[in-house]
């Protein structure tokens, strides 16, 4: 049975009073000051295994109050919730990709339209979310039994933007 509370959201195709269901124990909630829904549908745009679930709204003609999504699998939601609370950096969605292609399609659409670069694969989007965009191969790289090799490889990163594999792979291997 999922998760619920009464939701006063009356659908106007059905005119009943829906129930906001949870259909997982722990989800992400992300508090915006208007245009969650804009954000939802594009982060879901960006990944696979990515939907917008369900959309609250208080009234038919209101602006939504809660959206539901998914990214890659993972449950998030969004409070359109006032100016009371702004995004911060302590707390950031992390992407790993597969390879080179991925990391630049992603930092690409992140940083468009508003968008900024920040240091070791970190960007803040259009609407003020932080996103680490990592690709898989630092991981094998920064955890590699060869420390030397793994503490080329994390300086390289920390002089880096958007992170490069072949820059990052060259630093590894000392070339």
């Amino acid at each position: 049975m999922p998760i619920g509370r009464p939701y006063t959201e009356k659908s106007a195709a059905q005119g009943r009073v829906r129930l906001m269901e949870f259909t997982t124990k722990v989800r992400t909630c992300l508090w915006f000051d208007g245009r969650g829904e804009e954000a939802a549908e594009f982060y879901v745009s960006l990944l696979p295994d990515s939907e917008v679930e369900a959309v609250h709204r208080p009234s038919p003609d209101a602006p939504p109050l809660v959206v539901e999504f998914t990214l890659s699998g993972a449950p998030y939601m969004i409070l359109n919730g006032g100016p009371h609370y702004r995004h911060t950096p302590a707390v950031s969605i992390s992407v790993p990709t597969k390879d080179q292609a991925e990391t630049d399609r992603l930092w690409a659409a992140l940083t468009a339209d508003g968008g900024r670069e920040s240091r070791c694969g970190w960007l803040v989007d259009r609407y003020g979310v932080s996103w680490q965009i990592v690709p898989e191969a630092l991981a094998r790289m920064i955890y590699a039994a060869d420390r030397e090799a793994a503490g080329r490889a994390q300086a390289a990163m920390m002089e880096m933007r958007k992170l490069d594999i072949a820059a990052l792979e060259a630093a590894f291997h000392g070339a």
